[in-house]
């Protein structure tokens, strides 16, 4: 079986540094916070170019935390995208604001930057720009509409750990912004972790109270906030990975290219740009014409991994059944999209065969 992601490679590559990293954090015996997770926050800020970061126990809770640092709450609306994981929407929901969803562009995946100002109204506080599969969002033009009408920008930087616009980094642009170490991420940890990232100082204290349940100083609660820590052991991971991430990156891209050239000349797959500061979490293809279910099956059946990300847009989930109408661009990816194995040291030999099986499926699959 090939899977959609091997991290053996990866951790066989670093195998010495993570044992020693973590034997350090198991000899200190401190395990929340403390000197490993301040050294990887301060590590990590002069990485992505900003003035403060701040660890929490996962991307989720970056978002809520971000979120409510941004002063977003109860009444408000928070503009964003229909095609993200439900993360994006739940946290917006769990600050107490309402979901205002904007349709996807026509040449990609991310929000429509030029569609946003017409679902702006007196109650919008913020927009969350989801940097989909490691591709950024047009950040010129969204944080200019966002001055524009004095609005907040929160980056959902999940899926974008690297990646860049315009030579600076995502979740360097807006007022506070979350990232995901999800094992699966770019930079992953070996459980949850997530962090926020701000260059105001004031909105850096709100956040380090709330991960900390509302408290700057032990047993001196101002607010009501949150059990949400990164561990140290966590941290120490995520500090040797740190070491590696721009290689990784890099090798992703150079995959994408191959799959890009694998694929040309075959109508039905539509391949995704190799766009400047793409980091490639997944590598997203469309099938036209095809049915695309249909071919995943046949994948597997192959020993061959597929996902879809995603089947059904997060304003189309149960939990807002019937709430939102359906956005047309978004409804159409989320019946073509289909994202292939890729990780950084992915043989060209092994994705050779995933692109001949995966020519060879379509061309059965639309024959019948």
């Amino acid at each position: 079986m090939i899977p959609i992601l091997d991290l053996k490679p990866q951790l066989a590559s670093i195998r010495s540094e993570i044992d020693e990293a973590i034997s350090g954090v198991l000899e200190s015996g401190a395990f929340i916070l403390g000197k490993t997770v301040a050294q990887f926050e301060e590590r990590v800020a002069e990485h992505l170019g900003v003035k403060h970061a701040i660890g929490v126990n996962s991307g989720t809770d970056a978002l809520v935390i971000a979120l409510r640092a941004a002063g977003v709450g109860a009444g408000d609306e928070v503009i964003t995208t229909p095609f993200s994981f439900f993360a994006t929407a739940e946290s917006i929901c769990s600050v107490g604001a309402e979901p205002v969803f904007v349709d996807i562009v026509t040449d990609g995946f991310n929000i429509d930057v030029a569609a946003i100002e017409g679902a702006i109204t007196s109650k919008t506080k913020a927009i969350i720009p989801v940097h989909l599969y490691g591709e950024p969002v047009n950040m010129t033009e969204l944080m200019a509409l966002a001055a524009k009408h004095n609005i907040e920008v929160v980056e959902d930087c999940a899926q974008s750990f690297g990646a860049t616009y315009n030579g600076k980094q995502t979740g360097s642009f807006g007022i506070a912004n979350a990232f995901s170490f999800f094992p699966t991420k770019n930079l992953g940890a070996y459980g949850d972790g997530g962090l926020i990232t701000t260059n105001s100082d004031d909105v850096a204290v709100l956040c380090r109270k709330l991960r900390a349940h509302g408290g700057q100083h032990k047993y001196y609660n101002e607010m009501i906030g949150y059990n949400s820590r990164l561990d140290a052991m966590q941290a120490a991971v995520l500090n040797v990975k740190l070491n590696y991430i721009q290689k990784w990156n890099m090798q992703r891209r150079h995959v994408a290219q191959r799959y890009n050239d694998m694929f040309a000349g075959t109508d039905c797959i539509v391949t995704p740009s190799i766009a400047e500061g793409h980091v490639f979490h997944q590598y997203t293809i469309r099938l036209k014409d095809t049915d695309r279910d249909a071919v995943a099956a046949k994948m597997k059946q192959r020993g061959i991994a597929t996902m879809v990300y995603y089947p059904v847009p997060q304003d189309q989930l149960p939990v807002f059944e019937g709430k939102y109408d359906m956005k047309p661009r978004t409804a159409q990816a989320a019946k073509e999209v289909l994202s292939l194995p890729i990780w950084p040291e992915l043989a060209a030999e092994k994705q050779q065969e995933i692109a001949d099986t995966l020519i060879e499926i379509i061309e059965d699959v639309r024959n019948v």
